[in-house]
């Protein structure tokens, strides 16, 4: 029996909502991202809320809200304690995204579903990998390994790989096969044939243009703006798309010498860049001989200031560009800024990414846009006057309160030793012969009683007055005694900015002033929020910087990788109709479930242990292939119970015919020849080797899922040529 496969949706499913999905491999639950959106909607979470104490393992694809910003709050009230797995980037970047958003909230609302705190604490163990890493989980998910692959779309994104017993389930969302300044393209396609593919239908509808047409449209609605003396708004995310378009910026700006200001505003700009100018291993090629041969960070940013207040907007009077969080324009920089620009006509709000359902951003994004939208403008202002007058009065009865709480819990503290020690011989009593009246006695002792006892705790077994000793009963573990932090814990003034408490060890309380004294100044404040209507004349303008593959290439890209079986999640009905259509001529089983809907697909194929004998394998010759090596052996094969035994033949076997094992790409074959000096080009899907030798594919790749049979013909007359570029050809596959 194969390797047992359950998918359960848990949301973004016919939808654009966030990403989260249960995969259940052998009975080991993993929860494959567990994305939350801009508005946080408690609503979308109540399918995780039901599985979450039944998690295992959590892997992050992506370090942006709608993959990873449920992750505070379903370890804080849905026991989550699973396990979480991710690349360095999607780590980090995670992080600094989610306190962005936590801070944008804390200035404008009473946001409590979760805190810094909860965000340290849900990112304090990640486990991070890097990428093509295996790591073998352990425990009941004994034999199963998981791999991080490269998935273009944000810095550290991921295609996850998970393996068992030889069967793969790979986890593909929001990939994208372009390379780009910072990014190289996918690696989906050097999967061929997995057991299952889970990927998204978001951009199946969807065609971009080229690269070089979409960034210079891009520049030119830009500085024709500037140069109108308008300002230009592009509303993005914390740490995501934002740094391809940094680049692009900054690239421009240089070649041409602009000298328009642009401003990167989000609450940790400072601290993304610098993060970000360590990833340079993760980013493109070109990015990283860059360095090599320069020494220059491409993200030493000449052009650009980074910034976390709206001082430096409001104080420059130029025309300017400024990159603002949040995308939604639901609250953060992006918010205000728009209220404000909104109103000029030479101005520019220019989308770069598709709004999420429900936000002010997707309702500006709709053709016609509306002229005129009401926006709430809210801002935490300090108490003053009676205002604050009561407030010092409802806290200092609440101290009071707490004060006479304290107080009646040391009374019966007290009170339980004295009621044991009413009923015992009085502890100065000490000669018991000596003995005065009944009257004296109750006198004296009724008397004294009092001073006796006070300030002294007798134990029962005491004959004497004693001081009280408690005795503290403290846990300790191999390294001594275990401490309570909380015990240590100093009330921070607000300008005590190098203690911040609970911004996250690894960050080196990397956290910016403003934002920092936002969350822990003592001053008593308030939300004050006014909605106004706010007239659009200003341009709006989208245009896709998503960094997603469109739905031709999705086509291809799949129609290349050809699973056994097909999961499509997250994308519109219309889009994941239209991509399970398509893929069912050639998939045998596409699936597009249901949120909560579990379908089974587990692989039809049988898997065997095998037994190879000592005898047998000293003899074989292995070859790397891949991830794998392989032989070719002739063996006797015997099977007990679920275990198969391979032992040398007994008799002489007939030699096999020589088999090529490999997948020849065209393109990369081209590239092998021109380095041995061969003039190639590739001409109606042929490389022309030469003027007389022609080398193609021929054969249906997508015949039943990909299964046809292709075979690599080479044309052209026998001669010193031909046989040159023959062994060339052998020497791209595996000989057995």
């Amino acid at each position: 029996m194969g390797t047992s496969v359950q998918i359960t949706p848990l949301c973004g499913v016919y939808s654009e909502n966030p990403l989260s999905y249960l995969v259940s491999i052998d009975g080991f639950n993993i929860l494959m991202d567990c994305g939350w959106n801009d508005l946080f909607d408690v609503n979308l979470l109540q399918p995780l809320s039901r599985v979450a104490s039944k998690i295992d393992a959590v892997l992050l694809s992506h370090p942006d809200v709608i993959h990873l910003g449920a992750l505070p709050y379903a370890m804080k009230h849905f026991d989550l304690s699973a396990p979480i797995f991710s690349t360095e980037p999607v780590y980090r970047l995670g992080l600094l995204t989610m306190y962005d958003h936590y801070l944008s909230r804390k200035h404008v609302s009473e946001f409590d579903l979760f805190t810094l705190d909860d965000i340290d604490s849900s990112f304090q163990d990640v486990t991070r990998l890097t990428y093509s890493q295996n790591h073998h989980m352990s425990g009941k998910g004994e034999g199963i390994v998981i791999a991080p692959h490269v998935a273009g779309h944000l810095l550290g994104g991921t295609i996850w790989k998970i393996t068992k017993d030889g069967e793969d389930v790979i986890y593909a969302v929001d990939f994208n096969h372009r390379k780009e300044r910072l990014l190289n393209g996918t690696v989906l396609q050097s999967f061929v044939r997995p057991s299952v593919l889970i990927t998204d239908a978001f951009n199946a509808l969807n065609t971009q243009p080229s690269r070089r047409k979409k960034d210079q449209e891009f520049i030119d609605i830009i500085v024709k703006t500037l140069r109108g003396g308008g300002n230009v708004l592009l509303p993005i995310d914390t740490t995501g798309r934002s740094l391809e378009i940094l680049l692009i910026l900054e690239e421009f700006w240089n070649q041409q010498h602009l000298s328009f200001p642009i401003f990167f505003l989000t609450n940790v700009a400072p601290s993304t860049i610098d993060f970000v100018k360590s990833f340079l291993e993760w980013m493109s090629d070109s990015i990283a001989k860059s360095f090599e041969h320069t020494r220059d960070n491409v993200f030493l940013l000449k052009h650009i200031s980074l910034i976390i207040s709206t001082n430096d907007i409001e104080n420059n009077s130029d025309p300017k560009v400024v990159l603002a969080s949040m995308a939604s324009l639901e609250v953060g920089f992006s918010h205000d800024i728009f209220a404000e620009w909104a109103t000029e006509a030479k101005n520019l709000v220019l989308f770069t990414e598709k709004g999420q359902f429900g936000t002010l951003a997707r309702m500006l994004q709709v053709d016609p846009p509306p002229k005129a939208v009401k926006v709430t403008i809210s801002k935490r202002v300090a108490l003053a006057g009676d205002e604050l007058k009561a407030y010092e009065e409802e806290q200092e009865h609440l101290k009071k309160e707490e004060a006479k709480k304290a107080a009646l819990i040391k009374e019966e503290e007290v009170k339980v030793p004295n009621e044991v020690e009413a009923n015992l011989p009085d502890p100065m009593e000490i000669d018991s012969s000596t003995r005065v009246s009944s009257n004296v006695s109750n006198s004296l002792h009724g008397a004294l009683r009092d001073i006796f006892i006070d300030g002294f705790l007798p134990s029962s077994t005491s004959v004497a007055p004693m001081f009280p000793f408690f005795e503290n009963s403290s846990e300790w573990d191999d390294y001594g005694e275990i401490i309570n932090p909380d015990h240590y814990v100093i009330q921070l003034d607000a300008v005590d900015l190098m203690s911040l408490h609970g911004l996250g060890s690894d960050l080196d309380g990397k956290i910016e002033e403003c934002s920092a004294h936002l969350m822990f100044h003592t001053t008593p404040s308030k939300i004050v929020s006014m909605e106004i209507t706010v007239q659009v004349k200003c341009q709006l303008v989208y245009m896709d910087f998503e960094g997603r593959s469109d739905g031709r290439s999705v086509k291809s890209v799949l129609g290349h990788v050809a699973p056994l079986k097909l999961v499509l999640v997250h994308g519109s009905a219309e889009a994941t109709e239209h991509l399970k259509q398509h893929f069912s001529k050639f998939v045998p089983n596409v699936y597009a479930p249901q949120v909560e809907d579990t379908i089974d697909v587990t692989s039809d194929l049988c898997a065997y242990k095998v037994r190879l004998a000592e005898r047998l394998m000293s003899n074989v010759l292995m070859k790397k292939l891949g991830d794998y090596e392989i032989a070719w052996t002739d063996t006797d094969i015997g099977k007990t119970d679920d275990t198969m035994s391979m032992l040398p033949v007994t008799s002489a076997s007939e030699p096999h015919k020589s088999i090529l094992v490999g997948d020849l790409k065209l393109a990369d074959f081209k590239q092998f020849l021109v380095s041995k000096g061969v003039q190639v080009e590739i001409s109606g899907g042929a490389l022309r080797c030469g003027e007389f030798i022609t080398v193609r594919k021929v054969g249906d790749a997508t015949k039943k899922g990909g299964s046809g049979m292709q075979q690599v013909v080479i044309d052209g007359p026998l001669s010193e040529d031909y046989y040159k570029i023959r062994e060339y050809l052998y020497s791209q596959f595996y000989l057995l």
